[in-house]
């Protein structure tokens, strides 16, 4: 949120960070290599840190990104993101993660 918020690389839409990987729903502002090294090298700074982790890699080398090109599909990724805690059996309700956008607004219903 810092990096969205402050550095503006990005527009951040949603968010989760999950107890193996993370999902991120944004609209660059930059190129795509850009960003992701950005947010890989930030995160990576901050969770070694956190975790005491030294030497090896935080994140691993390849990431997947997918180009959305409509509404309808935005949306279905972003519930994706948002719910991936609950059908990962973490919470029952998104809202009760504490590590996803969902803390901030949930915006959308359970999927069917």
């Amino acid at each position: 949120m810092y990096n969205a918020q402050v550095l503006d690389p990005y527009e951040l839409h949603a968010f989760v960070v999950m107890p193996n990987h993370v999902h991120v729903l944004v609209t660059p502002r930059v190129a795509l290599p850009t960003l992701t090294k950005s947010l890989k090298g930030i995160t990576a700074k901050r969770g070694n840190t956190l975790l005491g982790f030294t030497g090896g890699p935080f994140w691993q080398a390849k990431s997947y990104d997918h180009l959305v090109r409509e509404e309808r599909e935005f949306e279905k990724i972003k519930r994706y993101i948002e719910w991936n805690p609950v059908r990962a059996g973490l919470v029952v309700e998104a809202s009760a993660y504490r590590w996803s956008s969902c803390q901030f607004k949930l915006s959308l219903p359970s999927p069917a």
